[in-house]
């Protein structure tokens, strides 16, 4: 068997010199790409849940919490963030037979202050620190999985971004090698899916779901120098803190700006279990099966760095499981479920200063990304949709004329699910069925 593998690896990096697949910085970038499904996403396992966090010593406590199902533990309710330089133009969460939710629109008022320890967050720069060097490193290329040790030491090269290599990927091989969904399996049937949270920026409308960020202590949330910001309100701006729930403008968010998305309806006596005590906790969205749609433009801002954790120039859009952000979500890793494997799964991201290149990636106790990449949207918008369905992720980018209604009917996600689900020259699989820790 390890001389097959091996053999595997050697034709690997043979078809990915063959192919001109692209080594930036331990990032491998293949081919464009107009979608990706990740499948076997979901199965068994056990995180850390937090259960107190103590300011005075910044110790923090916890229980093992064991999930099983088809996406867990990303069925639990998740948060969307954003990070600049983005333009989010339109926001839509569905599920099936979801209530719609009301319009409505909220005053504008933005509330400035000076910045804290908490106005340049990085997504997940500093744990890529930590973990990088000597790590397992697991690509895909062209299908094919690689594996090495990491020995890049995160000092500055020719060409710098942040290394998301130490996440391994899943089986790596062709999907068709071990994925055995079959696509009439997939179709959807009801009544459509119901909208239950909307925002549209250039009518400012705001629909089951609230804007926050991480300037606890000013306006709303707190601050102590154990955990630093917790979640406050976002002002309109995206860039300060506010009182309370304020629609986020049409704006260009910078790169030191990170909005995060959470529903509307707050965390009332223990509904969403712990949370740090004093920050602005609101639930997010779960189910096994949940659809988000975003129309958004990541502009090229000019800049650059040196310093290659400092996530300049370099836009995102990513999911977490929400108790991170309600407990910790930059700091010690005691502090937080996100270590243990409780999930995050980056939709869109950018990683390195001023790339046109956006990568996937799943993290957690099963963990992988798809070495196949996006265009970044830099001159216009574009529509992008995730579906979970059952054990998969499905991202697509969408037609410009598509329309984010209160209710989604079952043909559209159909056409999603099933325009995704077998590989072709613009459709990538990625399978996770083999998957290991990352």
């Amino acid at each position: 068997m390890k001389r097959i593998l091996a053999a595997a690896l050697l034709l690997a990096v043979a078809t990915a010199q063959d192919n001109a697949c692209e080594d930036d910085g331990g990032n491998f970038y293949c081919q464009l790409v107009n979608a990706i499904t990740y499948t076997s996403v979901g199965g068994s396992g056990t995180y850390q849940k937090i259960t107190d966090m103590d300011s005075t010593s910044g110790s923090c406590a916890s229980s093992p919490y064991d999930y099983a199902g088809s996406i867990a533990p990303l069925d639990e309710e998740v948060s969307w963030h954003v990070r600049g330089p983005t333009i989010l133009k339109q926001f839509a969460a569905y599920t099936p037979d979801a209530p719609t939710v009301k319009k409505s629109k909220r005053n504008q008022h933005v509330r400035r202050h000076a910045q804290g320890s908490g106005s340049n967050h990085k997504h997940h720069g500093d744990r890529i620190q930590e973990r990088q060097v000597g790590a397992t490193v697991t690509a895909t290329i062209e299908g094919i999985v690689q594996t090495w040790i990491n020995e890049y030491d995160g000092l500055p090269t020719e060409t710098t971004s942040t290394a998301e290599a130490d996440y391994p990927s899943g089986t790596g091989f062709p999907a068709n090698m071990f994925n055995s969904t079959d696509p009439s399996n997939i179709t959807v049937t009801g009544n459509g899916w119901g909208r239950n949270a909307f925002y549209n920026a250039d009518n400012q409308t705001s629909e089951g779901l609230v804007f926050l960020n991480h300037f606890g202590g000013s306006g709303s949330g707190v601050f102590d120098y154990s955990f630093g910001n917790s979640l406050s309100y976002a002002g309109a701006d995206g860039n300060c803190g506010a009182s309370g729930p304020e629609t986020l403008a049409r704006t260009t968010l910078p790169s030191s700006a990170e909005v995060v998305l959470m529903s509307d309806q707050q965390c009332e006596d223990d509904s969403c279990g712990y949370v740090r005590p004093g920050t602005v906790a609101h639930h997010g969205w779960d189910g096994t099966r949940k659809a988000f749609f975003f129309e958004f433009q990541m502009p090229d801002s000019g800049e650059t760095t040196n310093n290659i954790y400092d996530p300049v120039n370099m836009p995102a859009i990513w999911m977490l499981n929400a108790q991170i952000p309600r407990t910790l979500q930059y700091g010690n890793e005691d502090c937080s479920c996100w270590g243990s494997g409780c999930g995050e799964f980056d939709m869109f991201e950018v990683l390195s200063p001023g790339s046109t290149k956006a990568k996937s990636t799943l993290h957690g106790n099963k963990a992988g990304g798809d070495s196949n990449y996006f265009d970044r949207p830099l001159d216009k918008t574009i529509k992008v949709g995730m579906v979970m369905y059952d054990d998969n992720i499905h991202i697509k980018v969408l037609d410009d004329d598509m329309e984010f209604p209160s209710m989604m009917d079952e043909e559209t996600i159909n056409e999603i699910l099933q325009s995704t689900i077998e590989a072709s020259m613009m459709v990538s699989l990625f399978s996770l069925a083999e998957s290991a820790a990352g």
